[in-house]
């Protein structure tokens, strides 16, 4: 009797290859039992024991997959899932869970109704500095939080052939970066009470959106979440204040690096964040500047 979950993965493009594949595989009571891909060879060459097949119908009939995991273009992964949960399977949904909110209020009804688990993948809420911070605001080190800046900033100038950057549903970077922002923000501080946005097309040919600043508005607090492709110096990563001191911290949490360089799990270094953030405590007339030690991820 096998006692793992077992797995269909859907496409095996750059978030199946980095993410999701090596991320099965190194989970306890996780089985990559097939991948829908028209490129056998990629897959073989990461996972040769993993079975290969042309079309995901072959994965909702096949009974022995349990799960069914959708990192394909966002406009497919309604359709997607909702075949998946009709097949009576369980699904998981890379983020952004759907591109409009009927469809997602669509998927939930069906998966109540089926009795199916169906969840979003979101990978960000386990980076080093994300749990970091957390943990330093669940012990209240900063008091209350007045202003949360969270920002995905980039230098890619030169718009590129791929469908993340192409027009229509689902593109941009609103749709690709602002989903984990807009995920931890509300793991924090919960739903706001309104929220502005501006989004932009600022390169040149740009078809889809490129700059994002969105300001959630709290009674005590605003939260801005920040995202452009035209950024060539470094942001700061995140940037808190509160009543009794600032958080600042640079740096990306290095996992999707390492995946994305062909590491795999486990190891015990797996999820460490090198790059210390910077706590500012304030009592009094004595400010003290520390570098806070990471969370692992």
């Amino acid at each position: 009797m096998n006692d793992k979950i077992r797995v269909g993965l859907i496409g095996y493009g750059y978030a199946s290859k980095t993410f999701h594949a090596p991320l099965i595989m190194g989970t306890p009571g996780l089985e990559l039992a097939a991948v829908s891909s028209s490129d056998e060879t990629k897959v073989k060459a990461d996972w040769p024991a993993v079975s290969v097949v042309s079309e995901p119908r072959h994965l909702f009939n096949d009974p022995h997959i349990d799960l069914i995991v959708i990192p394909t273009p966002n406009d497919t992964h309604f359709p997607l899932a909702k075949a998946a949960l009709e097949a009576g399977k369980h699904v998981v949904v890379d983020k952004p869970f759907t591109v409009t909110l009927s469809q997602a209020r669509e998927l939930d009804a069906l998966a109540r109704s089926t009795g199916r688990v169906l969840s979003v993948f979101h990978n960000r809420r386990w980076d080093s500095d994300f749990l970091t911070l957390k943990a330093l605001l669940a012990d209240g080190v900063l008091g209350e939080v007045s202003l949360f800046e969270s920002h995905f900033d980039r230098f890619r100038p030169q718009v590129r052939d791929r469908w993340r950057e192409q027009g229509g549903p689902g593109s941009g970077i609103w749709y690709d970066l602002a989903p984990h922002l807009l995920d931890q923000a509300i793991q924090l501080f919960g739903l706001p009470v309104s929220m502005t946005v501006d989004l932009a097309q600022l390169r040149p040919g740009a078809q889809s959106t490129d700059y994002f600043h969105a300001i959630l508005s709290y009674p005590q607090r605003r939260v801005i979440l920040h995202g452009t492709m035209l950024a060539a110096a470094e942001s700061a990563r995140y940037i808190v204040h509160g009543s009794r001191g600032s958080y600042v911290k640079y740096g990306l949490d290095p996992q999707e690096e390492r995946l994305k360089n062909g590491e795999r799990l486990p190891q015990e270094d797996w999820g460490y964040d090198m790059r210390d953030g910077v706590l500012t405590l304030v009592e009094g007339e004595t400010r003290k500047e520390e570098k806070l030690a990471y969370v692992a991820g």
